[in-house]
């Protein structure tokens, strides 16, 4: 699972780490598998400009965004507590060594790669079948949904749909990958791997994007 920052960090607050952590001990009683990776959100945006500022280069701002991610991580195993494997996961080879240690929660780890990108890393080193992208989107839409109430939200995609939706309306920056890295978007399509795009406003539709009835996007194909 792709877990996006903004929905840890909105709020400024310690409950959003406590219902996320919530759904994910949920998921782990039904036998599920989980490995998740947190973005920066609030937190990297917040340093990332504050390095633009000082004329830092894009590297630099990238390190800044991975140990942001790292913050959130941490504090999601906090919340977890004994249900999660106590370090932030950064490579595929500490998924296949820890898979059975616990709920495994990742950060970023090299700059110029997302977080997104991780996530589809972990995704074939544990050989999942499904990747959840967890956002405040709530799916893929034809135009962004927060300037056009008339925008219209695709149920099925496939991944060469999402990577032209990705290069018209999204740029890929240090912080603000958009939608999905589109190197993440390459490597799920050529592992076969599908994602499901949604509103994770709602911790709960986590579950129901992996066991049925979700709202979202899937992209498969």
């Amino acid at each position: 699972m792709s877990l996006g920052g903004r929905l840890l960090t909105r709020d400024g607050e310690v409950e959003p780490y406590q219902r996320y952590a919530e759904v994910l001990r949920e998921l782990r009683r039904r036998g599920h598998q989980v490995v998740v990776v947190c973005g920066g959100g609030r937190i990297a945006r917040e340093y990332i400009q504050k390095a633009r500022e000082l004329g830092a280069p894009s590297h630099l701002q990238d390190r800044l965004g991975v140990l942001a991610t790292h913050i959130n991580a941490l504090l999601l195993i906090a919340a977890l507590g004994y249900d999660a494997y106590p370090r932030v996961i950064r490579r595929a080879d500490e998924v296949r060594r820890h898979l059975d240690e616990g709920i495994l929660v990742g950060g970023g780890h090299l700059p110029g790669s997302s977080t997104d990108y991780r996530a589809v890393l972990f995704a074939r080193a544990m050989g999942a079948d499904l990747i959840v992208n967890a956002t405040e989107y709530g799916g893929v839409y034809d135009k962004d949904p927060s300037r056009y109430p008339d925008a219209l939200k695709y149920e099925c995609l496939t991944f060469e749909e999402l990577e032209r939706i990705i290069r018209s309306r999204f740029r890929q920056a240090p912080g603000d990958y958009g939608l999905f890295d589109l190197k993440a978007t390459r490597l799920a399509r050529r592992l076969g791997i599908p994602v499901v795009f949604i509103d994770g406003s709602d911790p709960e539709e986590i579950i129901r994007a992996i066991e049925g009835g979700h709202g979202g996007t899937v992209v498969r194909g």
